[in-house]
């Protein structure tokens, strides 16, 4: 698994994952994102966007089924790249049940109420948090 910035991923690449996955907001991704890179093939992505000193929100997170055994490790480098970035907190908005099992696994925390939370709120979905040490 390799982790690059999106703007440095090969084109072709990253032509070939949107076409099969269009759905994503390809600008977003390009301008702040990073995608996840395995056999030569982008499999997945996210953005980690700081939204105040500290704090930082995973963004569209995503990663194909072919590859969906490996989320835990994604989310575990992810945890590490925040760690570099000086993250006091990482939240995440999950609405996918397996989603929410792997984050409780790796010691997120469910948030009803937060600062950040409270600035945006989504109906659907669970928020989650984790403390980065």
């Amino acid at each position: 698994m390799n982790i690059i910035p999106a703007k440095k991923a090969n084109k072709e690449q990253l032509d070939d994952f949107f076409t099969r996955n269009d759905n994503l907001d390809r600008d977003g991704l390009i301008q702040n994102g990073f995608v996840v890179e395995m056999d030569s093939k982008i499999e997945g992505c996210f953005i980690l966007n700081q939204v105040e000193e500290g704090v930082y929100w995973l963004k569209q997170l995503y990663i194909t089924r072919t590859e969906a055994n490996k989320l835990p490790v994604l989310l575990e480098s992810i945890l590490t790249i925040a760690k570099s970035k000086q993250a006091r907190s990482v939240y995440v908005h999950s609405h996918q049940p397996v989603v929410d099992i792997i984050l409780e696994a790796l010691q997120f925390h469910p948030q009803k109420k937060s600062s950040f939370v409270d600035k945006h709120p989504i109906d659907k979905g669970n928020w989650w948090s984790y403390n980065v040490s």
